[in-house]
């Protein structure tokens, strides 16, 4: 019997995750704290790990040698980035094996920085499974998040919170993830206990990626008749949250979830973005826009740098729309840089 798919750099990872962790690279935090915290930046686990990547090739549009380097298009950043990050989603409205995975990253890697596994998708796998994706993404230097399933841990841990969310720090640091989203859409959570839960994912040495939003009921499969019958609230709280979050956590990125904002809306609530970009640096915060007109209206108003979360079948679409080498009929030769 054939021994499972698994590549050389797969066990190579392996063996550096069992040797002696080092620290990565620091990056400042754009608006002043009242700590001092070592920033934590989203991509893969360890300097040994990283050691083991190969080179990434050089996309042909940046090769001005041998491919299409002579054609007008916007450069891209090396990884990891701060700016124009990409995360995609993976294994949730469709399945994503090791095989769809490894061609997804070997050709449009580049443009990936991040993988998250939504919801609790993730632990539906075999973990041998699981563990194949969580290589392959570190392997082309992606880090690797989780969805939100924090809330269903705090929701059904009984009388014992602590316990359950220390359990499953301790259960996704053990298995490779590097991000731990902190969703609350579902739940009615304090300031403080949210502050506290970022610490304790920081404690166990992991990366908090809060999300917050203006839709209660938001990130699951709520109609969207229920959600305008909740109704949604001031976006000043959605301001005021992410800079706590920053300020007094040190968390690098927070997420801002679409629903009530360009997803299950009659119209989009632009002002919601606007508000949010005018109070926070563009590079602390990432949206979620899995939707081809959200994304192109994105990069149209903000620009190539703005960090967007997308589906892992629209990489390709975002890449293009980035680079400036095609668009809608808004954006098709408009999107340009000026960078010298």
């Amino acid at each position: 019997m054939a021994p499972p798919l698994r590549s050389i750099t797969t066990a190579a990872l392996r063996q550096a995750r069992a040797g002696k962790p080092t620290s990565t690279s620091t990056l400042k935090s754009a608006i002043p704290t009242s700590k001092t915290f070592a920033a934590r930046p989203f991509t893969t686990t360890s300097a040994a790990a990283a050691a083991t990547q190969s080179p990434p090739a050089k996309i042909l549009l940046e090769d001005r040698d041998s491919g299409f380097g002579f054609v007008q298009h916007n450069p891209s950043a090396s990884k990891p980035r701060d700016r124009a990050v990409t995360e995609i989603r993976g294994p949730y409205y469709t399945v994503m094996g090791p095989r769809y995975l490894s061609d997804l990253l070997e050709t449009m890697g580049a443009h990936v920085d991040g993988l998250k596994f939504a919801g609790g998708s993730f632990s539906l796998f075999p973990e041998d499974a699981l563990r194949q994706l969580i290589d392959l993404a570190h392997a082309h230097g992606a880090y690797v998040s989780t969805g939100g399933w924090i809330e269903h841990v705090l929701a059904s841990s009984g009388g014992d919170a602590g316990g359950a969310v220390d359990k499953y720090l301790a259960r996704c640091k053990g298995l490779g993830f590097d991000v731990v989203e902190l969703s609350a859409g579902f739940l009615s959570l304090p300031p403080g206990d949210w502050l506290r839960l970022a610490e304790r994912v920081r404690e166990a040495g992991l990366r908090p990626k809060p999300e917050l939003g203006i839709q209660f009921g938001a990130g699951g499969d709520t109609s969207a008749a229920e959600l305008r019958s909740m109704g949604t609230s001031d976006p000043s709280k959605v301001v005021n949250m992410a800079k706590r979050f920053i300020k007094e956590v040190g968390v690098e990125r927070v997420m801002i979830e679409s629903e009530g904002i360009t997803e299950n809306v009659e119209a989009w609530r632009t002002d919601v973005i606007q508000a949010i970009l005018r109070e926070l640096p563009m590079e602390k915060v990432m949206f979620e826009a899995a939707d081809p007109s959200v994304f192109n209206w994105y990069i149209r108003e903000f620009g190539v740098d703005v960090n967007l979360f997308v589906d892992h079948s629209q990489i390709v679409q975002l890449a293009g729309l980035r680079a400036g080498i095609w668009g809608k009929s808004d954006t098709f030769g408009k999107i340009t840089t000026f960078r010298p």
